[in-house]
């Protein structure tokens, strides 16, 4: 079993009281990458990384869905483990807003947040993370990768067990998709480091929930070892 101060030693220390901190021990437990792992990577498009590493409140104006310097923060670490995934074996699953033509109802969204009209490019992969031959990418409609998508069926052809969860929004489509994930029955761990939201309140308090409920919220150096060894 971890020690308390090492399953709570993440982002979220300094905006959790130690009272709550006391009600959540009964989640105090090892965490680990599950056995026959896939990466999931959700929602690295153009438009969370637009106007540069700056402060979201900054770019609210001309770039409202742009998670700025969050978004920056995550990409070399997101590299890394998209590579040490790559070298290992382990499959890559990219997912984004599926944007095609008549594709849906005007209702039919990913959250209630007021919709924009999309750019070209917005929704494509970022270019720091380049698609490569073997990845999968999957579009879709609603904020889990899991709803309404060939997902299940693709796991279960690679014979996945266990997730490796990254990507944007903490609060949205990553959270969406390791609850479905978890309630799905795989093993969930989300990699800090390679997560990010628009607000870092939102982010660390989606974390440290998830990381109680529903995954095991892992450092970036952790899951780097694991696929090192693999």
């Amino acid at each position: 079993m971890a020690s308390k101060n090492k399953f709570e030693d993440h982002c979220w220390k300094d905006v959790v009281p130690p009272e709550d901190l006391k009600l959540y021990e009964t989640y105090v437990r090892d965490t680990m990458i599950g056995p026959n792992a896939a990466v999931l990577a959700i929602d690295l498009y153009n438009v969370v990384y637009r106007g540069g590493p700056h402060s979201p409140y900054e770019l609210e104006e001309k770039y409202p869905n742009s998670c700025g310097i969050y978004a920056h923060q995550a990409i070399a670490p997101t590299q890394a483990v998209l590579a040490a995934a790559r070298a290992a074996g382990v499959p890559i699953i990219f997912c984004t807003k599926d944007v095609a033509a008549n594709n849906r109802p005007a209702d039919a969204t990913s959250t209630k947040r007021r919709q924009t009209t999309p750019g070209a490019d917005d929704y494509d992969i970022y270019h720091a993370f380049e698609v490569q031959k073997n990845d999968i990418v999957i579009r879709k409609q609603r904020a889990s990768i899991f709803e309404g998508t060939p997902l299940k069926s693709h796991l279960a052809i690679l014979g996945i067990r266990s997730l490796i969860v990254l990507g944007e929004a903490t609060s949205g489509c990553v959270r969406a998709s390791v609850v479905e994930g978890f309630s799905a029955g795989y093993q969930v761990s989300v990699v800090e480091e390679c997560t990010f939201d628009r607000a870092q309140l939102t982010h660390k308090m989606n974390l440290f929930d998830m990381h109680h409920k529903y995954a095991d919220v892992m450092h970036v150096e952790e899951v780097l070892d694991h696929l090192r060894q693999l």
